[in-house]
C-alpha cells in the first residue's frame, strides 16, 4: 500500500532523506522511529504529497504520489505534528468545512460528521468554539478531521505530541481502534513503548536513512537470544543478585530494593532450573517472569542517535 523506492529530499546541502526504501503492506500499522531531525516528517511530507523528493520513486497504492498527487489525495488522511485548527469556528463547523473540501456530499457529510465526532470522543464538545478547546481535545478534532473521507491510508506524524498523560492514552486508544479497522497506518511517536501496543512493523531512521525496518516480533529475534529475567522477592534483592551472578547463562544482573533483573542465555529448561536455584537457596520469591521486549529495547540496542 506504501511503498517508496530510493526516496531523496535535499534541503540545499542537507540529506534530510537519504536513498530511503521501504514497503508497507495493506492493513499494516508501521511505526517510524528516530530523533528529531532524523527526517521522518519530510518522509511522511513526500508521501503526503505536499513535499516533492529531489529523486526517487513514491506510491500510494500503487499510484505515482508526484506525477498524479490528487488520486494519491483521495486515499489518504494526513494529520501533521501539532496541526492548527480554526479557533473561531465551532467543532462540527470545522469539520464541515473540511468534508466539504474532501468532496463530501452534503448528505453524506453530515452523517460522516457525527460518525467521526463519535469516534475521536467529542460528542461534547460538538457545538464548542475550536479555540477554547485544550491541547488534547485540537488533537482529537485534527483526529476527526483527517477520518472525514474514509481514507484508506493514514500518515500520523506525532500524533500524541504536546499531549498530557490522560490524553496521550486517549490518543493510544483511538489509534489502536483504526489499526484493528484494517486501516494501513504510518505513524512516527517519540512514545517508543506504546507504539509496540499497536504497531507491527517499526522503521529506525537515522540522519535521512532508514537503518533497520522489519516486523517487531522479527527484529527482537534477530537481536538477541536472550530472556529478560525479572526476580522480585520478600527480602533485599542483593542476595538473590548474589546467587544470581554465580549462574551459568546470568548476565547483566542489576538489583534495586525488592527486584533484580538479568539476561539469561538458555531455554525454558534453564528459566526453569534457575529458578529451581534461588529456591534451593533459601531466596523468598514473590513473582517470577520473563519480561517482554518492545520498540523502546529495540531503539536503545540499535542506538539511532544522528540527526541529519
Amino acid at each position: 500500500m506504501i511503498e517508496t523506492k530510493e526516496i531523496r529530499v535535499d534541503y540545499g546541502d542537507v540529506h534530510a532523506v537519504a536513498d530511503l526504501t521501504v514497503s508497507i503492506p495493506t492493513g499494516e500499522v508501521y511505526g517510524l522511529i528516530g530523533p528529531n531531525g532524523a527526517g521522518k516528517t519530510s518522509l511522511i511530507r513526500v508521501l503526503a504529497t505536499l513535499l516533492k523528493p529531489t529523486y526517487g520513486d513514491a506510491r500510494i497504492a500503487n499510484i505515482d504520489v508526484v506525477e498524479e498527487p490528487a488520486r494519491v489525495r483521495r486515499l489518504l488522511g494526513y494529520m501533521p505534528d501539532l496541526a492548527p485548527v480554526y479557533e473561531d469556528l465551532r467543532c462540527w463547523e470545522f469539520l464541515d468545512l473540511f468534508g466539504a473540501a474532501y468532496f463530501v456530499s452534503r448528505r453524506e457529510r453530515r452523517r460522516r460528521i457525527d460518525a467521526c465526532i463519535d469516534q475521536v470522543g467529542l460528542q461534547s464538545k460538538r457545538q464548542a468554539i475550536a479555540g477554547t478547546l485544550s491541547l488534547g481535545m485540537k488533537q482529537r478534532l485534527v483526529l476527526a478531521k483527517t477520518l472525514l473521507p474514509d481514507p484508506e491510508v493514514l500518515l500520523l506524524d506525532e500524533p500524541a505530541s504536546g499531549l498530557d498523560p490522560m490524553a496521550r492514552i486517549d490518543m493510544r486508544n483511538m489509534i489502536r481502534d483504526l489499526a484493528h479497522s484494517g486501516k494501513t497506518i504510518l505513524i512516527s511517536s517519540h512514545i517508543l513503548n506504546e507504539l509496540s501496543e499497536f504497531c507491527g512493523s517499526i522503521g529506525i531512521m537515522e540522519k535521512g536513512r532508514l537503518i533497520l525496518s522489519g516486523r517487531i516480533d522479527e527484529i527482537l529475534a534477530s537481536l538477541s537470544h536472550k530472556k529478560r529475567i525479572v526476580v522480585e522477592t520478600l527480602d533485599p534483592a542483593a542476595r538473590a543478585a548474589e546467587v544470581l551472578s554465580g549462574l551459568d547463562g546470568v548476565s547483566s544482573c542489576k538489583a534495586e530494593a525488592l527486584r533484580v533483573e538479568f539476561d539469561l542465555d538458555g531455554d525454558e529448561s534453564d528459566v526453569a532450573e534457575l529458578l529451581r536455584s534461588l529456591v534451593d537457596r533459601g531466596i523468598r520469591i514473590k513473582a517470577f517472569y520473563e519480561r517482554q521486549q518492545g520498540v523502546e529495547d529495540i531503539f536503545l540496542q540499535i542506538g539511532a542517535k544522528e540527526v541529519s
